[in-house]
Formats: C-alpha cells, sequence, structure tokens
C-alpha cells in the first residue's frame, strides 16, 4: 500500500477532502484562527494545528467525523459540555452530518490561549 504523503500546509490538507469536508475545517479554520488570532499554522501529527507557545489546537477530518483536539485540559474544562459528542482525554468528535459547535470551539480556543499565555 502507498503511503500518502503529508500536506505541507493548512491549505493542501483542506484542498485533499471532499467539497462539503473542505466547508466544515474551513469553518474551524476561520473559528480557530478568530478566538486566537496571535497562534500561527502548520501540519503536526499529520493535521492542522495551531500553535502558540507550543500546540494549542489540533483539528482535523476523518471518516465520519471533525476531529477537534484540544488537548487535556481543553478538554476537561468544557466537559460538561460534550455529552452530546464522542470525547476522550484530548480529543472531540463532531459528527459530519450535524452543524459544527463553533461557539464552543471558540470558547475553547481562548481558553487554551490564556493557558498558553499564562506559561
Amino acid at each position: 500500500m502507498k503511503k500518502r504523503k503529508l500536506a505541507k500546509d493548512i491549505d493542501e490538507y483542506v484542498g485533499r477532502c471532499a467539497k462539503d469536508v473542505q466547508r466544515l475545517l474551513t469553518q474551524m479554520r476561520r473559528t480557530i484562527q478568530k478566538a486566537g488570532p496571535q497562534a500561527t499554522e502548520k501540519i503536526s501529527y499529520g493535521i492542522p494545528t495551531f500553535y502558540l507557545k507550543g500546540n494549542l489546537v489540533h483539528f482535523g477530518a476523518a471518516k465520519n467525523h471533525i476531529g477537534f483536539y484540544p488537548t487535556r485540559s481543553g478538554i476537561t474544562a468544557f466537559q460538561k459540555e460534550f455529552t452530546r459528542y464522542n470525547s476522550s482525554k484530548g480529543a472531540v468528535q463532531f459528527p459530519k452530518d450535524k452543524p459544527l459547535p463553533l461557539r464552543l470551539v471558540a470558547r475553547i480556543v481562548k481558553f487554551r490561549v490564556k493557558e498558553r499565555l499564562s506559561k
């Protein structure tokens, strides 16, 4: 099986996805950019990453969901709001067939920005 080359940046990553997924990933990206404008973008662990004195948040496309990875602290701080989503210690899964909870994403990113800047 041929291994797929990693995307060089977030534009390339998004561009490789189906149109409906591109729309969701673009919504996530814009929400994160707006909530954490001082963060820089890169690809880390093969997925879109926002960086601010370390990894701030990651996101990416999976078969049936958009994954959002705000680290363990980002999950723990907002655990009660994830009850309708599959989540784990450092990740939450947003179904592709439902609107993304962009306000929640923005709140989590702002929380993570404060956390990163306090280090």
